[in-house]
């Protein structure tokens, strides 16, 4: 009996001694204003190794190539006949023009509609194949081509959970808030890519690490499992009547108890997907921030909220909670998490280095007017004349004057 109970002891030591050491390597910001360092003649921030704070100039984020770019994967929606005349353009002028290497997954030319292309046949043999979730594609890719909408680049995203190579995307899908190119000049656009010629946006993303609870021997019943995500990690209710009853800490400090439907923790790129529905501010991709938005929280003043970008989020069932909570990693993933199981997010080191087709601002705003149609309303009729007004108000004041001598009482 001692000695079950001090194998126990141990098995925890170990296990509270690992997860320390995982989070003291947790970098503490990504993308942060680093601020001056001394504030008057005495006043100056505490140096410390562990902060690492940079800031730059979003207009001076341009693409470079220390070497020429050879391999460009190209990632197409799949099950979508109209991409396929694009696809097979891209892929042929890629491969025969430019003497490109370039991968393909392998579902995408399992399309069966391939085949009416007669001169794709020739491409399709010297194309580059893999399969996601069991080949590795870190270090092989030098740029990233999306043909779809914006679930093309989420799914490049995930395909890389360290460093992504630049991402130019092609809006050839229903909304394309994140794909700035148009495919009729594709030859240009590519080129100018190629030459070193495009602005960045660096997107952050997300780590989300998931710890289960540990059973009697010490011992987790799963590994710890890190995911990457571009949008956001969504914390729901899941199929129970029952409102989620979610804690929620920052950097170790209880901030508050969730009681609703759920809780979203988005990157600034995810503010216009899934958290501006649920009533958050829309923040551009640039801003070195973390949003938490609570969905149908049963307070009325639980309004979402802006942290700092590097702080870790900690979020755990309550104990009085009567449900699970089911977590879902930019729509994928999803699975239950059980009491004693906790979820870690904060800012990756590796985002997603998106290339604009104008600049950063630009393009973000256009996005706005065009896909969410932001501030779109009839426009106030022009005054003609200035002197309409001025002889309107002057008629008004005449007439004010008139009924103000009427109003006096009469001499005595």
């Amino acid at each position: 009996m001692l000695r079950r109970q001090y194998s126990h002891e141990s098995g925890k030591t170990e296990l509270v001694r690992a997860r320390k050491e995982y989070f003291e390597r947790r970098t503490r910001s990504l993308n942060a204003p680093s601020p001056i360092q001394q504030f008057g003649p005495c006043g100056r921030i505490m140096k410390n190794s562990a902060m690492v704070m940079q800031i730059q100039d979003p207009a001076s984020q341009r693409l470079t190539w220390y070497k020429p770019p050879l391999t460009v994967l190209v990632i197409k929606k799949v099950h979508d006949a109209t991409i396929l005349a694009p696809f097979v353009q891209l892929v042929h002028w890629l491969v025969h023009d430019k003497s490109m290497v370039v991968f393909v997954e392998a579902a995408v030319l399992d399309d069966t509609l391939l085949k009416e292309y007669g001169d794709f046949a020739s491409v399709r043999e010297r194309l580059m194949t893999f399969r996601a979730g069991t080949d590795d594609l870190t270090d092989k890719i030098d740029f990233i081509i999306c043909l779809g909408g914006d679930g093309t680049l989420l799914h490049a995203s995930s395909l890389f959970q360290q460093s992504v190579p630049p991402v130019m995307a092609f809006h050839l899908g229903s909304l394309g808030f994140l794909t700035p190119f148009e495919f009729n000049n594709f030859q240009d656009q590519v080129l100018n890519v190629l030459e070193g010629h495009a602005a960045l946006t660096l997107r952050s993303r997300l780590q989300c690490v998931v710890l289960r609870k540990t059973t009697e021997d010490g011992k987790e019943k799963k590994k710890p499992t890190t995911i990457l995500v571009l949008n956001e990690v969504v914390v729901d209710r899941g199929p129970s009547p029952y409102l989620s009853n979610i804690d929620l800490y920052l950097d170790g400090k209880h901030i508050t108890s969730v009681q609703g439907d759920g809780l979203i923790v988005s990157t600034p790129t995810g503010s216009t997907a899934y958290a501006v529905a649920a009533g958050a501010s829309m923040i551009h991709p640039s801003v070195p921030a973390i949003m938490v938005t609570p969905i149908c929280p049963h307070s009325l003043s639980f309004r979402p909220i802006v942290v700092p970008a590097g702080v870790e989020l900690k979020i755990a069932l309550s104990p009085e909670a009567r449900n699970a909570m089911w977590v879902s990693f930019d729509g994928r993933n999803r699975q239950a998490l059980q009491h004693g199981d906790s979820l870690y997010v904060t800012t990756s080191v590796y985002p997603v280095p998106s290339i604009c087709a104008l600049d950063q601002i630009s393009d973000w705003f256009d996005s706005l007017a065009e896909c969410l149609h932001w501030n779109v309303r009839k426009k106030q009729k022009q005054i003609d004349e200035l002197s309409d007004m001025t002889h309107s108000s002057s008629d008004t004041l005449e007439e004010i004057d008139t009924n103000h001598h009427d109003d006096r009482p009469a001499d005595t």
